[in-house]
C-alpha cells in the first residue's frame, strides 16, 4: 500500500516513511492510495469477534506486506488487549466506551498501535526519533504511556495550561524517563501549530529525527476505525443498517476512522459530528465554507479544537463535496450548559455517568435520532479523568480507579515555555 498527501496527489510514500515522518514534505496529511471494500465473507464472519482479531483482518489491507502478517497480527492482538464493549444506557441509546485501556481514554487505541507500529520500523542504532504530541487531554497521557521506556525514542509533549483536567495532566507529567511535558502558555491551536512549525522549520527537521503522534499520523487514526467494526460485531446484525453513530469530535480523526469503516463498506445508516462550543464544522456544513477560529476553552476540553487537522481528510474522502458529506454526517454544537445538563439528566434518567465528551454525543443523538434508528455515542474517556466537572453536575461521586489514582500520587513535572517552537528541546 502507497500513501499520497492531500496537499498533492502526485507525492507518494512507503508506509515506513508515512509513519515515521508523520506529515509529507508538502505539509499535507497522508492518506492511502485506496480503501478495500470488505468482502460479504468478512461481515458473516464478524459477529461476536474481538478487537484483535477484527483489527488484524481490517488493518492488514494497510499495513501488511509491509509488516509481515504474523508479526503484525501479534503487534495488533498487544495493542487491543483491553475491552470495548457497548453498553446500553436506555432503549434506542449505547455508549461504545472506550476508556478501558492504560490511560482510560480512547486514544489508548491508536496510541498503542502506532507505539508499536514505529518500534517495529524504527533504527534503533541511528539517530534518537524524537516524537511530537500536542493534546488538549488525553492524546498526550495515551502517546506518553504507550512509548514509555522505548529505547531511543523521545517523546514531546505540548499542552496548554490550566486546560487540560489536573488528572490528565498528572498522566503524562509524572513519567518522566523519556517523556518530556511542556506547559505552554496558550491554547490547543497553540500547541498543535508549534508541532506543524517543528516539521516545517528546514533547520529543526534536518537536524533532528522528529515525528508525529497526534492523528495527523496516519498510523494514529487509522486503527481508531477498528472499533467502530467492533461495535457493529456487538449489535443484532438486523439492526446494523439502522444505526447512527455520533462521534464527538475535536480535532476530527476519531470520525475520519469512522468514515474510513464506513469506505470500507460498514452497514450504518450515518454519521453525527457532534461538538462543543467550537462549531466550525456545523458552520462549514451549512455554509460550505471553512473558517477556522481561535478555540474556545469548554468543560469537553479535549475537544477544544478551532482549526480540526484531520478536515483535509474529511474532504478528501468526498473529493470536496459538501452535498455528499451532508447525506451521511450531520453536525451539532453544544455549549457548556447543555453538557451539565445532559450528564445530569443521563444520570438522574438512568444511572449511567457520562463525562463531558460523552455527553455531548448523547445531547446529540437525543436531538437528532427518528423513527427506528438505533443510537451508538462515543465514551471516549472515564468519567473519573473529569471527577469534579462531572461531580458538580450529577450531584454524586465518581470513583477514581486504581490505575488512575497511581498517577495522582505522582510528582508533576513540567517546563513552561511560551508558545514558540524554537523552545522544544529535542535530541
Amino acid at each position: 500500500m502507497k500513501f499520497y498527501s492531500t496537499n498533492n496527489k502526485e507525492h507518494w510514500s512507503d508506509l515506513k516513511s508515512a509513519v515515521l515522518k508523520g506529515l509529507a514534505p508538502d505539509k499535507g496529511l497522508y492518506m492511502p492510495e485506496s480503501i478495500p471494500v470488505l468482502p460479504q465473507s468478512f461481515w458473516d464472519w464478524l459477529p461476536g469477534k474481538s478487537m484483535g482479531e477484527i483489527g488484524f483482518e481490517v488493518l492488514k489491507h494497510f499495513f501488511c506486506p509491509d509488516i509481515p502478517e504474523d508479526k503484525f497480527k501479534a503487534m495488533v492482538e498487544d495493542a487491543f488487549n483491553f475491552p470495548v464493549p457497548v453498553v446500553e444506557v436506555k432503549k434506542g441509546v449505547y455508549s461504545l466506551e472506550l476508556f478501558h485501556g492504560p490511560t482510560l481514554a480512547f486514544k489508548d487505541v491508536g496510541a498503542r498501535f502506532l507505539a508499536r507500529v514505529m518500534a517495529y520500523f524504527a533504527d534503533f542504532g541511528g539517530r534518537p526519533i524524537n516524537v511530537l504530541a500536542a493534546t488538549s487531554g488525553d492524546t498526550g497521557s495515551a502517546v506518553a504511556n504507550g512509548f514509555l521506556g522505548v529505547k531511543n525514542v523521545y517523546v514531546h509533549v505540548l499542552y496548554p495550561s490550566g486546560l487540560v483536567s489536573e488528572i490528565q495532566e498528572k498522566q503524562f507529567t509524572t513519567l518522566g524517563q523519556n517523556v518530556t511535558a511542556y506547559e505552554v502558555a496558550g491554547v490547543f491551536d497553540d500547541c498543535q501549530r508549534m508541532v506543524k512549525q517543528a516539521f516545517m522549520d528546514p533547520k529543526m527537521s534536518t537536524e533532528h529525527v522528529l515525528t508525529s503522534a497526534n492523528s495527523i499520523n496516519l498510523a494514529r487514526f487509522l486503527p481508531q476505525s477498528v472499533y467502530y467494526f467492533h461495535a457493529l460485531a456487538q449489535m443484532p446484525k438486523e439492526d446494523w443498517g439502522k444505526l447512527v453513530i455520533c462521534v464527538p469530535s475535536g480535532n476530527f480523526g476519531d470520525i475520519t476512522a469512522g468514515l474510513i469503516a464506513w469506505k470500507m463498506g460498514m452497514p450504518v445508516k450515518r454519521f453525527i459530528a457532534a461538538v462543543n462550543a467550537n462549531k466550525v464544522f456545523p458552520e462549514f456544513l451549512q455554509s460550505g465554507k471553512y473558517n477556522p477560529q481561535p478555540s474556545i476553552a469548554t468543560i469537553a476540553n479535549a475537544m477544544d479544537v478551532g482549526d480540526p487537522s484531520n478536515f483535509a481528510r474529511v474532504f478528501e474522502l468526498f473529493n470536496g463535496s459538501v452535498e455528499e458529506m451532508k447525506k451521511l454526517i450531520s453536525s451539532r454544537s453544544y455549549s457548556d450548559e447543555q453538557i451539565g445538563a445532559t450528564m445530569k439528566k443521563v444520570s438522574a434518567e438512568t444511572g449511567y455517568t457520562c463525562d463531558p465528551h460523552g455527553a455531548v454525543g448523547y445531547a446529540a443523538l437525543e436531538d437528532e435520532l427518528k423513527g427506528d434508528e438505533i443510537g451508538i455515542f462515543l465514551e471516549t474517556a472515564h468519567p473519573a479523568k473529569f471527577k469534579a466537572t462531572v461531580e458538580k453536575y450529577i450531584g454524586k461521586e465518581v470513583e477514581i480507579p486504581a490505575r488512575l489514582q497511581k498517577f495522582m500520587d505522582g510528582e508533576k513535572k513540567s517546563i513552561a515555555i511560551k508558545a514558540d517552537f524554537n523552545l522544544l528541546q529535542v535530541k
